[in-house]
């Protein structure tokens, strides 16, 4: 990407929005008072905004608000939103929502101000000046990178997000105004074109509705999940809705005497309690429909209740009165008040067979933990009561926010650090122990590694081996609730490619791509190096003419030296061929000259010559462990991100699969002439279950000079006589030296037959 030449005349847009103003107000006579009705149709009114923050910001701060409300009136004057409404209408709405939370008078001046720098072009200088530098840089935060090229809108989106969550890191307030934000346009969705709502609600449920349930905000994690879901299958979604409209009157007999007995046995049992009825969300119903492949009429917990009550002991003893009233459900209680999930909830949750044999969930809980669990952080402004109620959720918010502060330093671009970061928005947690005993939460499904790099970056990256429950297990283990886990490290260790196969948390999976990345790098460079010169010949380039090319082509490629544009060449993040055809244009350019073209318009050019490979050119290039290719075998490579080149056989299935999807990224692959290593490959042997069949067979490959590193059996029954099937994993020279070996097997009595395994 690169920066757009700036504008360069001395008149700003705020200067002429400005004169706009007075001369609009002069002849309207409109009122720009902060607590101004609207005159006349196109003028918002903040009258409501004024009243919610009156109640708690002081005299001096509701100033600076009316200046910034003034300030973003003018800029937005004559500006219209699709509805039809004054564009005005849009920062008070997102304003109100801030004010909901009681968030500072910084946070309501930038919710007012948070599109000017976008649309208007107001400076971050300008905003300073008038407004300082808190609210300035939460505006920043809050506005694109509309004056920087991207290469294509994913990037453009990605490097938008980058810029968004990184100012997060610094200071919360920055995505709170940001879901305010999002949430006043999901509800006005309507007046958008059809695939711009789809695009906009999807990028909504896969980054803000996670976000909004990481920070515990779960009343805008509810609202945002159905306004996703109504505008990405408005079918289902009425469908839904209209069954359960049916469902409650259907329903109301059962609730209301639910909700009776449970006032009354609680009353009875001496609580002071609050019990609410709640429904499930829409968006909640159709995923367990879709994930349990059940029908509504078999979604039976559409109603919950919700128990608030005045102590934390409290939360047990109603549990009890509860469990005494209706049976409880095996497998179904949870206790997030003595562990509490990741965004700071706690509640016990408990699931009862109600009357008529209808399950019914209750969630318990107290009021400090009920403020939490709908405003979650945002709770640190709502109820400033001076305890410490909120210090948990204070800390695990502070420790995510750190971890997307190193996520960025470890990560390579836009689009990568938007990728872990996703990984690390999931609402389900397992929770797990140290040998200390202390709790680790960590996303359903994360590994013994994942465990590792969470406790820290270098446990990771040296972890070797890990006891799951005092037992010993493999790094790759899926780690369930409970578990007690320790790491085995040692110095000489390293990461290892094939972690990312595994790996859960975005985190863990940056760390290993950026030691991969540093560690791997002259391996990498070299490789991208040798790639950009075949690709060079192959289009009639001289390599040598790179150095002459070289500030160029760093300028208009982003790479700040030719070492990291080989080496990302070499990890597959870029395509040697692509770069080789822009190489080709600036040469051309130079020349005046129009490449030679096809009558249908491709550029004329020579096959591209292979990639040599000797076998020993480290982790930047693998021989694919689907097929185990070894010398004699023909070869085909393919360029993957942050991973080299993968060298595959040519007639491997998988790798024709794989090609068939992204053809770009695949090269023509040759063996070198000097291979002085052997090469792994398998094979499998059915031989007839007699005593010593094992050894003999041992012996022969011993005998005709190759290695085994791996070996395993599996029984099997033949109709007529026992069958077992051996295999081996082997080290040979080439494919002369494996058929020779396998046709001196072969005469082995009791074998039955042999074959190299691919697969």
């Amino acid at each position: 990407m690169k920066l757009m030449p700036a504008d360069s005349t001395p008149t700003t847009v705020a200067v002429k929005r400005a004169a706009a103003r007075r001369s609009a107000t002069n002849s309207a006579g409109s009122n720009t008072s902060m607590d101004a009705a609207p005159s006349a149709p196109g003028v918002a009114s903040i009258s409501d905004l004024s009243a919610k923050l009156s109640v708690y910001l002081s005299e001096s701060d509701l100033k600076k608000v009316r200046e910034a409300y003034r300030f973003s009136d003018e800029m937005h004057l004559g500006q219209m939103r699709k509805s039809g409404e004054p564009y005005i209408s849009h920062p008070i709405a997102v304003a109100e929502i801030c004010a909901d939370w009681k968030l500072d008078a910084q946070a309501i001046m930038a919710a007012l101000l948070h599109d000017v720098m976008e649309d208007q072009d107001v400076k971050k200088e300008e905003l300073i000046e008038r407004f300082g530098a808190p609210v300035a840089s939460l505006v920043d935060g809050l506005s694109k990178l509309d004056k920087i090229e991207f290469q294509s809108q994913v990037e453009a989106q990605a490097e938008n997000f980058r810029k968004m969550l990184l100012a997060m890191a610094r200071d919360v307030r920055v995505i709170l105004v940001k879901l305010a934000d999002r949430l006043h346009n999901m509800r006005t969705l309507d007046f958008m074109a059809p695939e711009k709502k789809r695009r906009i609600a999807r990028e909504t449920m896969e980054v803000y509705v996670p976000i909004a349930h990481r920070l515990g905000l779960n009343n805008i994690y509810r609202e945002l999940q159905d306004l996703s879901f109504a505008h990405l299958h408005p079918l289902r979604y009425r469908t839904i809705a209209k069954a359960v409209k049916a469902a409650r009157g259907n329903r109301r007999e059962v609730v209301s005497k639910i909700l009776e007995s449970v006032k009354n046995t609680l009353a009875a049992a001496g609580l002071e309690v609050q019990v609410y009825g709640r429904e499930k969300t829409l968006y909640g119903i159709y995923r367990k429909m879709r994930n349990k492949h059940l029908s509504f009429s078999q979604v039976l917990d559409v109603y919950g209740f919700r128990i608030v009550v005045d102590s934390f002991a409290n939360c047990y003893v109603a549990l009890g009165t509860l469990h005494a009233l209706y049976k409880p459900m095996p497998g179904k209680f949870k206790d997030y008040i003595a562990i509490p999930k990741l965004n700071g909830y706690q509640s016990l949750h408990t699931t009862l067979i109600g009357p008529y044999g209808t399950p019914v969930e209750f969630q318990i809980r107290t009021q400090e933990m009920h403020r939490v669990a709908e405003s979650g952080v945002a709770a640190h402004w709502l109820y400033k009561s001076g305890d410490d109620s909120m210090t948990d959720l204070q800390q695990r918010t502070h420790a995510w926010l750190q971890s997307l502060l190193d996520i960025q330093k470890q990560t390579g671009d836009s689009a990568e650090f938007l990728e872990h970061v996703k990984v690390d928005l999931f609402p389900d947690s397992v929770y797990v122990f140290t040998p200390k005993s202390k709790i680790i939460a960590l996303p359903r499904g994360a590994t013994a590694l994942d465990f590792a790099y969470t406790i820290h970056t270098d446990v990771g990256d040296q972890a070797i081996a890990v006891k799951i429950n005092h037992e010993q297990a493999p790094l790759r283990s899926e780690l369930r609730n409970g578990d007690i886990v320790e790491i085995i490290t040692s110095p000489t260790s390293r990461p290892n490619p094939n972690w990312l196969t595994f790996v859960r948390t975005g985190k863990a999976r940056s760390a290993i791509r950026h030691h991969l990345r540093t560690i791997n790098l002259a391996e990498s460079t070299e490789l991208g190096r040798r790639l950009l010169n075949q690709a060079l010949i192959t289009l009639k380039l001289d390599p040598e003419l790179l150095p002459q090319l070289a500030e160029r082509l760093l300028n208009e490629s982003s790479a700040k030296s030719m070492d990291e544009l080989y080496a990302d060449i070499g990890v597959g993040k870029r395509m040697a061929a692509l770069v080789a055809r822009h190489i080709l244009g600036l040469v051309e350019n130079d020349a005046g000259a129009a490449p030679s073209v096809t009558p249908q318009g491709d550029i004329i050019q020579s096959k591209p010559a292979p990639v040599v490979i000797y076998g020993n050119e480290g982790t930047s290039v693998q021989l694919a462990p689907c097929c185990m290719p070894i010398p004699g075998d023909g070869l085909q490579g393919q360029l993957r991100r942050d991973q080299g080149l993968i060298v595959h056989a040519l007639d491997c299935d998988q790798a024709k699969r794989n090609r068939a999807k992204e053809p770009d990224r695949w090269i023509d692959v040759v063996w070198g002439q000097e291979l002085n290593r052997r090469f792994d490959c398998r094979i499998m042997i059915l031989v007839k279950n007699e005593r010593g069949m094992l050894a003999r067979i041992a012996a022969e490959i011993g005998e005709s000079d190759a290695n085994i590193s791996y070996v395993a059996m599996d029984n099997g029954k033949d109709e007529t006589m026992p069958i077992t099937q051996l295999k081996f994993t082997i080290q040979v020279e080439d494919r002369v030296h494996l058929a020779r070996l396998m046709r001196n097997i072969r005469r082995i009595p009791n074998v039955a037959r042999i074959m190299r395994e691919r697969g």
